[in-house]
């Protein structure tokens, strides 16, 4: 009955050398320290002067797939703006016209309109995008959410 025997490289993990004695012995890389760069670490102190001569200081260190270029949206919730209307009216934010309070988000500093919490006044809001909680919130009292294009 054959056995079922574990591959030589299971064995070897953990093992530095994977069995082949020293760690250059198995490189592919004949008696040359290795292909490229190779051994030009962090940790070659003698090679590091002449490693950022050559190649500046963007060598050492992470880069590629670690940046995320995921645009922040910073969103508000109609509840705040009710709480805060006394506020924005005294700091001139915000106006009140003939059919309810007339607020721009974007002179507020914020992009989004969120539907969160209660709403007992009248608002007419100008924002970049919006839920759609927020707009039914919004229309029930008779107000409007404009989202210019």
């Amino acid at each position: 009955m054959p056995v079922n025997r574990r591959k030589k490289v299971v064995k070897q993990r953990a093992h530095t050398t994977h069995g082949w004695g020293s760690k250059k012995k198995h490189r592919g890389a004949g008696n040359r320290g290795g292909r490229g760069m190779a051994g030009s670490g962090k940790r070659a102190g003698q090679r590091k002067s002449f490693i950022l001569k050559e190649y500046g200081n963007t060598y050492f260190g992470k880069k590629g797939f670690f940046k995320h270029n995921a645009k922040s949206v910073s969103a508000v919730n109609v509840s705040y703006i009710e709480e805060q209307v006394h506020n924005l009216l005294a700091k001139k934010l915000i106006s009140e016209g003939d059919k309810g309070y007339v607020v721009n988000l974007k002179d507020l500093g914020y992009d989004k309109l969120l539907g969160s919490g209660k709403l007992t006044k009248k608002f007419i809001i100008t924002a970049g995008s919006a839920s759609k909680k927020a707009i039914e919130r919004v229309k029930k009292l008779g107000g409007e959410v404009i989202i210019p294009e």
